[in-house]
């Protein structure tokens, strides 16, 4: 049985439900007022035969009274409430935060799924268990739920949008969404339950995570720092996957709020603004019961649901472990209309088709699955003494019916060679260098953190952990092979990156880093790396870089340490995956016996120091819009050469060229980097080094310009 809330609070918000004083009660009871009073501020209880008259006075039975686990049918209904229209006359055409991503339920699964980990509750050890419903209701099934949250009187609002659709986006796709629910007869439900988490917590109105989801905009009340989410439009998510902008919400609450925990439910409606009965209306509305403490007892709040009504709802807990259910109303997939490529760029399936449906739940199903397994496999993997942190499982229904069995993600089918380096990890069975088929090497390369506030020098150095291993089957993880998944405290992948420069003869691989508290909560300053790299995600968290946190909190040029661990961790690769290089007498002596090779005489070195000559040179623009280059350097033979100094210029119509800055010179063979100057040692004929320009020396977009590399003798000036 649940616990009851304490009588005082109890009696007190059902005096507000049922419009009535403590004075008004008083007389019904032929009580004192001071006994009502009493009651409310806790000082006293009243007796087993008041609560009968208590009973009888709020119009329920004596058991809601003596349990107090919900409130009483005399109160307000539940019902729509709409934000009127702002009195300056002001008009949103719909919540901008559902622009930052797109209507796709790969996007939707990794924001919900990171959500989930992030409100994971950890004292248990147990991981975070996530699954995703997919309901599609037609006939009476769609019936019986348009009647549950109440779409006639939401429908007056859908039409007014759909009346203005063809001035505004949002209303042609909500438009879009009624269209096919009654011309086809259908609509699609997408449910995301999460356990042994959180929960919705805190006050309706005041500052917790039930506020954060239900009340506001871009706030992020994450539980630590190690958190996925900083920005607070992971949850946009939730309404741009909704067709008709309409998500429900059952929240099993770890902490009790009311006295209570179990079935906490809102609705949420994301519209633009409209005009009803001549009456205008902002654009969100709110389902619940009315907040007797707002004027005219016109707002929505949540209310404590019964086991029918979060049934009719679609909205049932399989237990009441705590955690919430997020029920996506009209959900559509967008991007599963996405064209689709084969390897020689040519298109998969009949372009010219009109049959693609955005609502087809089995497509749905498998994309769910896909995204969830390539973004969270390492969450869900576990090895040695840790645990997985996240269980995962996708199931599609037709009213009531499995339409695709339930599908528990397996990491190892997702991604069987990144989840065995992760596992050889963690039961500490990784070597230093591969020699056999199934191994795992693994290598520390350093971040280092700089101070907070643009001070110059370095806080410390945090070693993250690279693991490299031989890839497995035709096509090993999203992208093919020779990638790069760095993930950090919460496990979730954030960049996939390939290696660039790797020779030829490379075996297929696969790698991983793992960064701040994912390379372990004892590696020095793990901590103080979350909190850097969280800072040095944008909204969509899928790479680290330059973002106007890291410049605020840090400095302009603190994602060059990032652009560092990126340079040592392919530098590291290349190495560990570099075939071992054969003897030039090996195998080859009875075939080297076997010839004469005629041989010319050396030609004399000329005298005088030689200069150097770039030979050849590749160059990319990188993420952040920088120059990076990759030069090889020929040198004629002579006993002296030159250094040489680099100069990256812009090239421009007329006039002098732009001199760039560079952020990183490192010399890669042949050669030394001291103060900018390339250093050859004697004898040396060929020679690499590598550069990116700092891109706040540019004059301009780097996409708008071309670059030029010279190499000047001695100190370039």
């Amino acid at each position: 049985m649940e616990t009851g809330e304490e009588f005082g609070p109890w009696l007190a918000r059902q005096l507000k439900l049922a419009g009535k004083t403590q004075a008004e009660l008083a007389d019904e009871l032929k009580l004192t007022r001071a006994a009502v009073s009493a009651w409310i501020t806790g000082r006293s209880t009243p007796r087993p035969t008041v609560m009968t008259e208590i009973a009888k006075a709020l119009g329920t039975d004596v058991g809601t009274v003596h349990t107090r686990t919900t409130d009483t049918q005399a109160g307000l209904p539940v019902t729509w409430y709409h934000r009127p229209g702002y009195p300056d006359g002001g008009r949103d055409m719909g919540n901008a935060a559902a622009f930052a991503f797109d209507a796709d339920v790969q996007v939707l699964a990794r924001e919900t799924c990171q959500n989930s980990l992030d409100e994971r509750l950890t004292e248990n050890g147990r991981p975070v268990r996530v699954r995703y419903t997919l309901h599609e209701l037609t006939g009476e099934a769609l019936d019986a739920f348009r009647e549950a949250i109440l779409w006639n009187d939401l429908f007056p609002h859908y039409a007014a949008v759909s009346k203005a659709a063809s001035n505004q986006k949002v209303g042609r796709v909500v438009d879009a969404g009624v269209r096919d629910m009654y011309e086809r007869g259908r609509l699609v439900l997408l449910r995301v339950d999460d356990y042994n988490a959180s929960g919705l917590i805190g006050d309706d109105y005041a500052d917790g995570k039930f506020a954060a989801v239900v009340r506001r905009q871009l706030e992020s009340l994450k539980s630590g720092h190690a958190a996925g989410g900083s920005y607070g439009l992971g949850k946009a998510t939730l309404w741009a996957t909704s067709a008709l902008g309409l998500v429900i919400i059952n929240s099993t609450l770890s902490v009790p709020h009311e006295g209570r925990t179990e079935r906490r439910v809102i609705g949420r409606l994301e519209l633009p603004w409209r005009e009803v009965n001549g009456e205008p209306y902002a654009g969100p509305a709110w389902f619940g019961r009315p907040d007797p403490d707002s004027p005219g007892a016109r707002v929505a709040r949540s209310w404590w649901a019964d086991e029918e009504t979060v049934a009719r709802l679609h909205l049932a807990r399989e237990s009441d472990e705590p955690g919430t259910s997020f029920l996506i109303v009209g959900a559509h997939d967008v991007a599963s209309l996405e064209a689709k490529f084969d390897a020689d760029d040519e298109p998969v399936g009949d372009m010219e088709g009109d049959d693609e449906d955005t609502r087809d739940i089995r497509k749905m199903h498998g994309r769910l699955v896909e995204a969830l397994g390539r973004d969270f496999w390492a969450a869900m993997t576990g090895g040695g003494s840790r645990l997985p942190l996240l269980e995962v499982s996708v199931r599609a229904l037709r009213n009531g019916k499995e339409v695709v069995p339930e599908k528990q993600v397996d990491p190892s089918a997702e991604q069987p060679a990144r989840t065995r380096a992760l596992r050889a990890h963690y039961e500490g069975t990784t070597v230093d260098r591969l020699t056999e088929a199934g191994q795992v090497a693994a290598r520390s390369v350093p971040l280092k953190l700089p101070l907070s506030g643009g001070a110059p020098g370095t806080l410390g150095t945090h070693q993250a952990v690279l693991l490299v291993t031989e890839a497995e089957g035709d096509r090993d993880g999203d992208g093919g092979k020779n990638q790069v998944h760095s993930l950090r405290g919460n496990r979730m992948t954030v960049k996939r990156t390939g290696v660039p420069r790797l020779p030829l003869s490379t075996n297929p691989f696969q790698a991983v880093l793992l960064v701040g508290e994912a390379a372990g909560e004892s590696a020095p300053f793990a901590k103080e790396a979350e909190e850097f790299l969280r800072a040095a995600e944008p909204p969509e968290h899928d790479r680290w870089g330059q973002t106007e946190e890291l410049t605020l909190r840090w400095s302009p040029s603190a994602y060059r340490r990032i652009n560092a661990l990126t340079a040592e961790v392919n530098s590291a690769v290349r190495e560990l995956v570099a075939r071992p290089k054969r003897s030039s007498r090996e195998g080859g002596e009875a075939v080297r016996k076997a010839l004469t090779v005629r041989t010319r005489p050396k030609a004399k070195a000329p005298a005088g120091p030689v200069v150097p000559v770039l030979d050849k040179l590749d160059a990319t623009v990188g993420d952040d819009g920088e120059w990076r280059i990759t030069a090889e350097v020929s040198i004629p033979r002579g006993d002296e050469i030159v250094p040489m100094v680099p100069v990256a210029q812009l090239d421009v119509r007329s006039g002098g060229r732009p001199k760039l800055e560079w952020a990183e010179l490192m010399a890669v063979e042949g050669c030394e980097v001291e103060g900018g100057t390339l250093r050859f040692p004697p004898g040396t004929r060929r020679a690499k080094f590598r550069g990116s320009t700092d891109v706040t020396s540019h004059p301009v977009r780097t996409t708008l310009t071309r670059l030029v590399l010279e190499l000047r003798a001695g100190k370039g000036e």
